[in-house]
């Protein structure tokens, strides 16, 4: 069974590409491949920078697809594999891809702005400030969310190295294409092979001795730093997480194609490898080969409530990404839409890498249906399907590329670089971002914002200060809602823009309006559990209720500043209806 929703799912990517995707673009958008695009307009080298398709593909798909397509449908199995597995499939076919591609395409058809800019052109100058404002906060929470992960990911002796060497790798293939103009396919091959060997090197004992003396230079016996309100951190942690923060500073100052381009897209191979290989591990083992079980040790259905919430609306911000992500109109239109070298090449790249993101998910959610012990008939679900996704999802890469001859110990250190690479490379995208905003923001009022580093840094003391007090514990669940609320927000968007431009709105507009009722709801419920649960039924400690309470004003901040930009948008976008009745 295992393989037949891995079949389907990449029936559904290549039926909607190939027939609802193409006829939107084709008779909707109208790509025109003899038109400049801002890549070519504006080149400088810095943010916009005109790339080949089969570059921005493997840019687009590393820069979309971070922890939410692996934890998010690992962790919904607890309603059951199937309402997970429909969202995916049936989310990425009508909503998914359309955020992604219409995004790039709104971006490129306005010169390269920004949603910022967007929001003021399209909206008011109020909504403008309201969705920056947004925006920088909703990308603190991420970089909180995934900083955390990454920190104690590369705290494992068997990653850190492996991952430095995909960095010079990834710093080699810029070089490489921009500079000495090697051909594209040599360029790659030489990059992978490096990363690979840099995976293979980590998990040695050598390797790993250095990395495990580097984390025994602080703390005490057992390694622990300092205590936190929420509980002891880790020196290895704290130190690793400085790291992490080092990279993504490094992509947020450089040139795109310096660092943050070509690292993505050399790793964009090494995940291609993994979900390739782990599918052709699910299919084999299907027909016997390996001694590994693909049946389904999951119901499909265990019911309307889990230990996470009511299936609607939590289900649907539980998987953040996969079926839709905010976080894809960001990138589709901050970075992509500024690198596009052909209108024609949006579809294939912002459109083709979602669909294939979809599969990832699915793959997930395939790991965590076939993973012996997280479900008894007796018990339940085990508390490590909720706290230990990412276990879930590195041992099901290491199974099913055990099946296809891969030792399980270079499959599990494989696995772990995998999660750390998913969630790094997306991160310092996430730092760009927050600097462009906060530049955007504020820019005018303090001029010292628009300088790269100054911004940059501002960014990065405020997710220490996140990371290193240990409170992403508290906004951890906010992550997922706010993240789908920005998709509700940008449909809404390119909503008004159809409009304007008298095209149709229904394929985007409808999609709009279920995201935003969707995750408004699913604020309102957190925030409703937090206060109750958490907070006024709360016996834990001070600090507990506190973060709590703040983690609660959050959710209901998030909701206020929605409905106000709901509101304004709507107002454009009857009066855009209007218009185009009138006309």
């Amino acid at each position: 069974m295992g393989a037949i929703l891995i079949i389907i799912a990449i029936f559904v990517a290549w039926f909607g590409y190939r027939f609802y995707s193409q006829k939107v673009d084709r008779e909707i958008l109208q790509a025109n491949p003899k038109k400049a695009t801002p890549a070519v307009m504006y080149q400088d080298g810095v943010d916009f920078m005109p790339a080949s398709g089969s570059v921005l593909f493997g840019y687009q798909f590393k820069s979309i697809a971070a922890l939410g397509p692996i934890v998010g449908p690992i962790v919904a199995a607890q309603w059951g594999w199937l309402p997970a597995f429909l969202w995916l499939v049936l989310g990425v076919f009508f909503i998914g891809w359309v955020q992604d591609y219409a995004s790039s395409m709104l971006s490129m058809r306005n010169d390269g702005m920004t949603l910022g800019g967007l929001s003021y052109k399209f909206i008011s100058p109020r909504a403008r400030d309201i969705l920056l404002s947004f925006l920088y906060f909703y990308l603190l929470l991420i970089m909180g969310a995934f900083g955390a992960v990454v920190a104690g990911l590369l705290a494992n002796p068997a990653v850190p190295i492996g991952f430095i060497i995909l960095t010079i790798a990834g710093v080699l293939a810029g070089q490489m294409t921009y500079k000495w103009r090697v051909d594209l396919v040599v360029t790659t091959v030489v990059t992978v092979v490096l990363a690979v060997f840099g995976i293979w090197l980590g998990q040695t004992a050598p390797a790993q001795n250095i990395v495990k003396a580097i984390n025994g230079l602080g703390g005490n016996a057992k390694g622990i730093f300092y205590m936190t309100p929420y509980g002891p951190m880790k020196f290895s942690v704290w130190l690793w997480g400085l790291f992490a923060l080092l990279f993504c500073y490094l992509g947020s100052v450089l040139p795109i194609w310096q660092f943050a381009q070509p690292v993505n897209y050399t790793s964009f191979w090494l995940v291609a490898f993994g979900i390739i290989g782990s599918i052709i591990g699910i299919f084999l083992a299907a027909l016997g080969v390996g001694g590994t079980s693909v049946a389904l040790t999951i119901p499909a259905f265990t019911g309307w409530t889990s230990p996470v919430g009511p299936l609607w609306p939590i289900l649907f911000v539980t998987i953040s990404c996969g079926a839709i992500s905010g976080w894809h109109s960001l990138v589709s239109t901050s970075g992509t839409a500024r690198q596009l070298e052909k209108e024609t090449d949006a579809l294939p790249v912002a459109g083709g890498a979602m669909y294939t993101e979809a599969v990832l998910a699915v793959l997930s959610t395939t790991f965590a249906a076939t993973s012996v012990g997280l479900y008894k008939a007796s018990g339940g679900f085990a508390a490590k399907l909720t706290v230990g996704a990412g276990a879930v999802f590195v041992g099901g890469v290491a199974n099913f590329l055990h099946v296809i001859g891969i030792p399980v110990s270079f499959g599990k250190a494989f696995g772990a670089a995998f999660l750390a690479i998913m969630a790094l490379t997306v991160m310092q995208l996430v730092l760009r971002f927050m600097r462009v905003a906060s530049a955007e923001l504020l820019g005018n009022k303090i001029p010292l914002f628009k300088n790269v580093h100054f911004g940059t840094i501002v960014a990065i003391l405020f997710t220490l200060l996140i990371l290193w007090t240990a409170f992403w514990q508290r906004i951890w669940v906010l992550f997922g809602a706010s993240n789908q609320l920005f998709a509700g927000l940008a449909l809404l968007l390119i909503s008004i823009w159809m409009a304007r431009e008298k095209k149709p709105t229904g394929w985007v507009f409808w999609p709009a309006v279920f995201m935003y009722v969707t995750t408004v709801a699913a604020l309102l419920w957190t925030a409703y559990d937090v206060f109750v649960n958490h907070v006024f039924g709360s016996t834990a400690g001070a600090a507990f209720i506190i973060g709590n309470a703040i983690a609660g004003l959050i959710a209901i901040f998030l909701v206020i500043a929605a409905l106000i930009l709901a509101y304004d948008g709507f107002i454009s976008f009857t009066s855009a209806e209007k218009a185009k009745e009138s006309a």
